[in-house]
């Protein structure tokens, strides 16, 4: 090729010359002529030499295209080789460069194929893990040079693997895919999620401080509890999430630590029971929050009450709890009736209000445990009595825990006793960290207490526990629900609601004796009692001590 290039090239110049010969060699011959003027040879190698001229110049021209086109293509294929993948390709005029244009857009369109599988999870159609932490190490980097805020949420599907056990993984695909779709369309364009690994998912929350995150968090949570399934064997298929936080600003951001705290306050969020958010703070040594280990003893005890509830759970627990004194625990449709009217006003699901009013009328299961001579003592507690105390929560959760069909009750009652400004125990949370339904119960449960009579003060009247109820509003309770409940009942008292008498009438048959010596039993509709005699410093507010414990 490179020779003909060369001839042709040589062609192109020598025609003229040829041209001028013919014409100076004419000059002194004798031949035929046309027009009686030129020789017929001479107009024939003047013709033959244009020809060759032409042919050679067209030729040549068309290469020096070809070359153009083919320059073009191969600048194209380098940027494809960058990572620019929208890259507009020539129209070829050669067959070359057509062949060239074709491997061209194959080899693009495979390259796009392969970044797709690489960077989206092909069940879920969300980002992929390694995806989600090249985009975690971005967003850090952006955070950290402009000091803006971001925060990392971990969102995990609760009982999974009893999804997959149960109805098949093609239904446990169909719940990955919902679940998915519902977090990807309440985000914001700016955020970022993706499949961390199994049922896990990762957000990625951009300029969004970690309080406004576990608002989101709550939002996503609700969103999910309402949504259902359509699956082989249950066609209202419905799960929970549970979603642990971690955040900060600028320069403290770490990915590595991001991550991993906001991993660990997600399990945190499943130990305590699940269906619920929480946000990783680090450890505060100086805070005075009431810690309240459990005995050994207690344990073993509760656990076999709780082994024995797995077996025959609303009968066992039924007849433990109906003959206890009212400020022991004993089931109250006052309690039931606030609560469930309260989570209905919050347009909650069914199942979630049914959650709490269960949860309600057996949220002290615990006190079981408890002594009868301290839960009977009208005098100041000592710190052993104390302890004794406000462990029953957590003695209820291992209770529960082992009565499968109870077991979504356990975050309520295990945090009923916390406060909102986060002076509560056992864990001391403090306002959203707290699960909804128990910052309900609370409010339900300090009512019925204040209302009652006790062993160490006489009832409140309806007026003045609506008054204590808002002036302790934003440090033990939360605000806005009792602001519902004042909007309910602060003209007048909540009345027992029949349809929770009806549930709670069978427990009134149930009289037998809860194998330990204690008072006769009492009639039904006890009033749980937190009590003013616990605290170890006497503080203002009627909630403290032992008012804000038992």
């Amino acid at each position: 090729m490179r020779h003909v290039k060369r001839l042709l090239a040589a062609t192109s110049l020598a025609a003229p010359t040829v041209v001028l010969v013919l014409l100076l060699v004419d000059a002194g011959s004798v031949t035929p002529t046309i027009y009686g003027q030129v020789p017929l040879p001479v107009v024939a190698g003047i013709c033959v030499a244009i020809a060759l001229w032409l042919s050679a110049m067209f030729w040549l021209a068309g290469q020096q295209s070809g070359t153009s086109e083919i320059r073009l293509l191969v600048r194209a294929a380098e940027q494809m080789a960058e990572g620019d993948l929208d890259v507009t390709l020539p129209e070829p005029s050669t067959a070359m460069s057509q062949r060239l244009a074709t491997a061209l857009e194959g080899v693009s369109a495979k390259i796009t194929a392969s970044q797709e599988a690489a960077t989206v999870d092909r069940l879920t159609g969300i980002a992929s893990r390694s995806a989600l932490l090249g985009a975690l190490v971005n967003e850090v980097e952006r955070a950290s040079r402009y000091e803006r805020p971001m925060t990392v949420a971990f969102v995990d599907i609760d009982h999974f693997k009893a999804v997959n056990d149960t109805y098949g993984h093609a239904a446990g695909d169909v719940v990955l895919r919902g679940v998915a779709q519902t977090l990807k369309g309440n985000l914001r364009a700016t955020d970022v999620i993706g499949r961390y690994g199994g049922e896990e998912f990762m957000l990625i929350l951009t300029e969004t401080m970690v309080d406004d995150a576990a608002v989101l968090a709550e939002k996503l949570r609700g969103l999910v509890a309402k949504q259902r399934f359509s699956v082989e064997g249950n066609h209202q298929l419905a799960v929970t999430v549970s979603i642990g936080l971690a955040g900060g600003v600028g320069r403290t951001l770490r990915v590595d630590s991001l991550a991993r705290n906001a991993d660990a306050a997600m399990y945190t969020a499943k130990a305590m029971g699940r269906n619920q958010t929480y946000i990783f703070s680090e450890p505060d040594e100086d805070a005075r929050v009431l810690r309240s280990p459990v005995s050994p003893a207690a344990r073993v005890r509760a656990t076999q009450i709780g082994l024995s509830a797995r077996d025959a759970a609303a009968a066992v627990l039924g007849a433990v709890i109906s003959p206890m004194a009212e400020h022991k625990g004993q089931p109250s449709s006052v309690v039931a009736t606030i609560v469930t009217e309260i989570a209905e006003r919050l347009d909650l699901p069914e199942q979630e209000v049914d959650r709490i009013r269960l949860a309600a009328m057996l949220r002290d299961i615990g006190k079981v445990v408890v002594p009868d001579e301290v839960l009977d003592k009208a005098t100041p507690l000592n710190p052993s009595e104390w302890q004794s105390v406000v462990q029953h929560p957590q003695l209820g959760q291992v209770i529960l825990e082992r009565a499968a069909s109870l077991r979504d009750t356990v975050p309520i009652i295990l945090h009923h006793h916390e406060q909102f400004s986060g002076q509560g125990y056992p864990f001391g949370l403090r306002g959203n960290d707290i699960p909804l339904g128990a910052r309900i119960v609370a409010i339900a449960d300090a009512y019925e207490a204040m209302t009652g009579d006790r062993p160490y003060r006489p009832a409140m009247s309806h007026e003045a526990a609506v008054r204590e109820l808002r002036r302790n509003a934003g440090t033990q309770f939360d605000p806005e629900l009792v602001a519902l409940f004042c909007t309910l009942w602060g003209e007048v008292p909540p009345v027992p609601d029949p349809r929770i008498d009806a549930l709670l009438a069978p427990l009134n048959l149930l009289t037998r004796d809860h194998h330990r010596d204690g008072p006769a039993v009492r009639d039904l509709d006890p009033r749980l009692e937190p009590d003013p005699r616990l605290a170890p410093e006497p503080r203002v507010s009627w909630s403290s001590g032992r008012e804000a414990a038992v």
